[in-house]
């Protein structure tokens, strides 16, 4: 060993021990945090089909790859840091001799070709991830960047660290090759020769190489242990256990998206019946009443900015941003996370935990930290906005685009339900619609006995359920459906469809009573579980006796649908729900219903929020639309799980639109650029926000919304009259 080997050698060391004794305590100051959170013990379930997902979405890069070139580059970069490595380990061997290298695969031949590949690759990947960034940077001009907010220096200092380690790589190898100590041939490794060729013979070029390698690899190491809420880095760590332990690992898509989570008080589901808020928690008022999943979805975002690229409110001008809100409560949690581990924090009366001498020694700034509300205005100091909270319309683009499987929604949902449930704290407007649901059983306050008005005028018998027993699917009316104009139209073409195809079915009537979608989403779990609970006992009555496979519902609402289907299981309702679109592609497939007279004039497809991204429902209404137009539909740029939203979720439908651009006319516009006379919803909620969104353009006799079913109609009984367009106005 020469003079240099013995320098390189203990930079090595040095650098190395200060690195990984830093390392040590940044992850056990996050493993810290992450505990302080509530109890998940559902996360522990099925640890085999975890386990298949986790691997499965990292090694094949599901989610990513959804991005095209860019999901392709960030695989390379991902295999590339697992694989290379190796090279690194390898170095600390070559630090001490120059013709040092791994013991045993150091040698071989396949090993010397899979890392050239991997090599080449990733610095192809990383070059490729520098110029998109770069090229989506938030200062260019030209709009909004999905980086905007994203800690930039962070970002470029990873690529940075990457691409110098790779070039390195190449440059020891390079080195190997001048002073003839390369053990691997020409065609496994030709890029590495082509380097050799053109360095000097050093002799201690490959020891000096390597330490300088290693030098960049731990400073990486030091700067990301000194900064543990810097995900752009610790994602590649932490992206494995936050996709194991999912919500749903089943699930092909968002695990986060269709049903809600349950209120949960110490990882249990809450009994309304039994709790009592000053010893329950209701919702989360401050940060460590997330579950320690909850942080450790904060501790992973990546900032890459793909929830907010997708995000309705944020696109349309609004402060939500789903990145933005995961990052504030990272930051808050980390920066309060010293005042909790010293025992502080409220109880649920509000009173302090912790006593004075607990307290003594804590930074001011953890004690100020502790002090913010949660959700309050800037000048209350507060972590999220009230304006952010409430601009969500739990469509869960962001859930679906995540690539570590954050569930956003939820977390929002949580923090709502504490807004309504403890503070009554919520955007006024919303507080008719919650009365009605109370005392009417449905949002926009109309009688319970005209629930079957729908029916009158139809030329065939609606029958009822109790009236009839013998029926194959029961058909859930929903609100809109029984109450307003539009919606009727749409209830009516669906029942004249089901005759038509001689489908046995039956409705509630006045038994049926809102299925509780808006008011769990505005967080206001109570009244969700009155209105569930109460509706679960009538259909169990209109069950009794039939297994879950004969237990059929057919609803128009995918609010409903995914409310009763998703949700209902919490509270003892186990049935077979159907989207109208998938009973009716069935019905046309089987013969049973027959398109004669193709629809003109250009049709487009608006998919909803929750049928389509929630409930992975995508192909049956365009197979209705396209045997109903006997052609194919003019898709708009942003369809399927990219859909735009129309504005109406997340119980939005019944607050004020103040700030920003109006969703539903963003929405119109782009349905409208298609030239489409006709806008085909699945979705009285859709069809209402795009009606009055062409209203509102003024295109009203242009550019008509209708509903699916009311578009087949049109098609199999082109006879049927089809009365005005649907421009009424909500009505009861």
């Amino acid at each position: 060993m020469g003079s240099v080997q013995i320098v390189t050698t203990i930079l090595a060391a040095a650098i190395t021990a200060v690195a990984v004794w830093l390392a040590v305590r940044a992850v056990l100051k996050m493993v810290a945090v992450i505990r302080l959170g509530q109890p998940a013990p559902e996360r522990f379930t099925d640890k085999v089909t975890r386990a298949r997902t986790m691997l499965v979405e990292t090694a094949g890069h599901t989610r990513m790859l959804k991005w095209g070139v860019v999901g392709a580059a960030h695989w390379f970069v991902m295999v590339g840091f697992i694989v290379l490595s190796l090279l690194v380990l390898e170095a600390y061997f070559e630090v001490v001799t120059t013709d040092g290298g791994l013991p045993i695969i150091g040698h071989w031949t396949i090993f010397g070709l899979v890392t050239e590949i991997i090599g080449v690759l990733g610095l192809v990947g990383i070059l490729v991830l520098m110029a998109i960034r770069l090229r989506n940077r938030p200062t260019r001009p030209g709009g909004r960047s999905r980086f905007t907010g994203s800690t930039m220096w962070q970002g470029y200092f990873v690529e940075w660290i990457v691409l110098l380690v790779l070039i390195f790589g190449f440059v020891i190898r390079g080195f190997k090759v001048a002073t003839d100590h390369f053990e691997f041939p020409f065609w496994a490794t030709p890029v590495s020769h082509a380097v050799g060729a053109v360095l000097p013979d050093w002799a201690d070029g490959v020891s000096v190489a390597a330490a300088i390698k290693i030098i960049i690899s731990m400073t990486w190491l030091i700067v990301i242990s000194l900064n543990v809420t810097m995900g752009v880095a610790w994602h590649r760590f932490l992206a494995f256990p936050n996709i194991f332990f999912k919500r749903e690992p089943a699930k092909p898509a968002g695990s986060g998206l269709g049903a809600l989570r349950p209120m949960t008080s110490q990882g249990k589901p809450l009994d309304f019946e039994e709790a009592d808020p000053e010893k329950d928690q209701f919702g989360v008022a401050h940060v460590e009443q997330f579950s320690w999943k909850g942080l450790l979805d904060f501790s992973t975002c990546t900032e890459c900015g793909r929830c907010q690229s997708q995000c309705p409110a944020w696109n349309t001008g609004k402060p939500l941003s789903p990145k933005l809100l995961v990052l504030s409560l990272r930051d808050h949690a980390y920066a309060k996370a010293p005042y909790l581990l010293a025992g502080g924090g409220k109880d649920l009366t509000g009173e302090e935990k912790a006593t004075q001498a607990q307290l003594a020694h804590l930074d001011v700034l953890a004690l100020a930290e502790a002090d913010k509300p949660l959700i309050g205005t800037a000048e209350e100091g507060g972590v999220i906005d009230p304006d952010v909270l409430w601009s969500c319309t739990t469509c869960g683009a962001c859930v679906e685009q995540c690539p570590v499987d954050i569930e956003h929604v939820d977390h929002i949902v949580d923090m709502r339900r504490y807004q309504v449930l403890i503070e009554s704290s919520f955007p006024s407007e919303a507080g008719v619609m919650l009365r009605n649901l109370e005392n009417k059983g449905n949002p926009w306050g109309a009688p319970q006995n005209t629930r079957e008005d729908w029916t009158k005028g139809l030329d065939f018998e609606v029958p009822r359920v109790g009236e009839v027993d013998d029926f194959e699917y029961l058909f859930w009316v929903g609100c809109a459906g029984a109450f307003e104009d539009r919606a009727k139209k749409t209830t009516r073409a669906v029942a004249t469809l089901l005759n038509e195809a001689g489908v046995k079915f039956a409705i509630l009537g006045e038994g049926e009573t809102c299925s509780g979608d808006p008011a769990r989403r505005i967080g206001n779990e109570f009244v969700f579980q009155m209105l569930a609970q109460q509706n679960v006992e009538t259909l169990n009555e209109a069950f009794e006796g039939r297994d879950k496979a004969k237990r059929k519902i057919v609803a128009t609402c995918p609010h409903c649908f995914n409310t009763l289907g998703n949700e209902y299981g919490q509270l003892g309702g186990e049935f077979e729900v159907v989207h109208h679109t998938q009973l009716l592609a069935h019905l046309v497939a089987s013969g049973k219903l027959t398109p004669v007279q193709p629809v003109d004039g250009g049709v487009t497809y608006h998919d909803p929020c929750y049928l389509g991204r929630h409930n992975r429902i995508f192909a049956a209404p365009r197979e209705v639309l396209g045997d109903a137009i006997a052609g194919d539909l003019t898709e708009m740029p942003r369809n399927s799980e990219r859909s735009f939203c129309c504005g109406a979720g997340g119980a939005r439908m019944w607050m004020e639109e103040k700030i920003g651009k109006r969703i539903n006319v963003d929405r119109v516009e782009e349905a409208m650029a298609t030239g489409a006379k006709t806008v085909a919803v699945g979705c009285p909620f859709c069809s209402t926000m795009l009606n009055d969104g062409v209203n509102g353009k003024g295109a009203g006799e242009q550019v008509e919304v209708i509903d699916v079913a009311s578009v087949l109609l049109r098609s199999v009984k082109p006879e049927q009259p089809q009365g005005a367009k649907d421009t009424a106005p909500i009505g009861g």
